[in-house]
């Protein structure tokens, strides 16, 4: 026993979550009760229960089938894991925040999240995992919302697999809040409004996404934040209820706004040379995760962070300002 109590443990397991047995929960199954208090999933239960450690009653192994007794103490232990297969590179990071369960980026643009084909070193993962290891941290890299290469802004990484677990439940039940500022062409309909439309691949080009009657449910609420150039683009302040591939990208251009910068998504090159220089200005697609809420699982307290605009966006707002001051010129 250690000082307090609690059966020394291997080393390779997280801290474990525990569950002090109430009256009304007596003759409970272990199985059931957490589930109900901890959230704990089946998926999640199937997996430590193969563990040595990984469910006990009274520091006893038991299945999750066991019947328990006021005051009894259910702890559950997941085996601490690395990312094996991603290389650790000392690349600089924005970090937010960063607790023992959560860790808070903010991505720049031209950085990938996840090493993918084509993108296996360089990668916000390869710099977690190096700072990870750095800090002496065995955890596995699981990002639980993901960027596109070229958008920046905040992305949340969780740090067990029951940490990731809870934080997909929120992000499923949309009780995770994302909020996004993109610099368009043109001006939306509205001065606030809903685009529902379903969207799917591109049957003739696999990695373009458009919007298809038999497409997925895809939902975005967006806000004119500003106008500029009586009417010639504006910023627009976005909050995606669902998280399609390229959603924001296609969305908007499917209402006639499309984003400054978007090679895939955007104008044609010969749209004109006050587009080009909005276009260089950018750099890339101007859509920056600007700002990121969610209940966090161990405290239950609602926690938001927000990452201002990177230069390249400032300097691109401000241009932009100008041209709003100047008379407007055909594009």
């Amino acid at each position: 026993m250690n000082t307090d109590g609690i059966m020394d443990i291997d080393a390779n397991y997280y801290k474990p979550l525990m569950v002090v047995v109430r009256a009304e929960d007596a003759g409970m199954s272990v199985r059931a009760i957490v589930e109900r208090r901890l959230g704990v999933s089946r998926s999640l239960l199937s997996r430590v229960k193969l563990t040595e450690h990984g469910i006990t009653v009274n520091e006893q192994r038991v299945y999750t089938t066991a019947t328990v007794a006021e005051g009894d103490i259910i702890r559950i232990r997941m085996e601490q894991e690395t990312s094996e297969d991603i290389l650790p590179e000392p690349i600089p990071l924005q970090i937010v925040f960063e607790d023992e369960h959560l860790l808070i980026l903010n991505k720049p643009p031209g950085i990938v999240v996840h090493p993918t084909h084509g993108h296996y070193t360089g990668t916000l993962a390869n710099g977690v995992v190096y700072h990870w290891r750095e800090r002496g941290e065995k955890v596995r890299f699981r990002p639980v919302n993901r960027l596109d290469e070229d958008t920046s802004g905040l992305v949340v990484v969780a740090k067990s697999p029951y940490i990731h677990q809870q934080l997909s439940d929120q992000l499923q039940a949309d009780a995770i809040t994302k909020r996004y500022a993109a610099f368009v062409y043109g001006v939306p309909p509205e001065q606030a409004g809903t685009i529902n439309e379903p969207i799917d691949r591109d049957p003739d080009s696999p990695h373009v996404r458009i919007v298809t009657p038999d497409g997925y449910p895809s939902v975005t609420h967006y806000e004119i934040a500003a106008e500029y150039g009586d009417g010639a683009a504006s910023l627009v302040r976005l909050r995606l209820e669902t998280g399609r591939t390229h959603q924001i990208r296609v969305h908007m251009k499917y209402i006639g706004c499309p984003l400054i910068g978007d090679a895939m998504y955007g104008l044609p090159p010969e749209a004109g040379e006050l587009c080009a220089v909005w276009e260089q200005a950018a750099g890339r697609q101007a859509l920056h995760a600007e700002m990121l809420g969610l209940t966090h699982p161990m405290t239950g307290q609602w926690m938001e962070w927000r990452a201002e605009l990177p230069e390249q966006l400032k300097l691109l707002e401000q241009l932009l300002e100008q041209k709003q001051e100047s008379e407007p010129e055909a594009t």
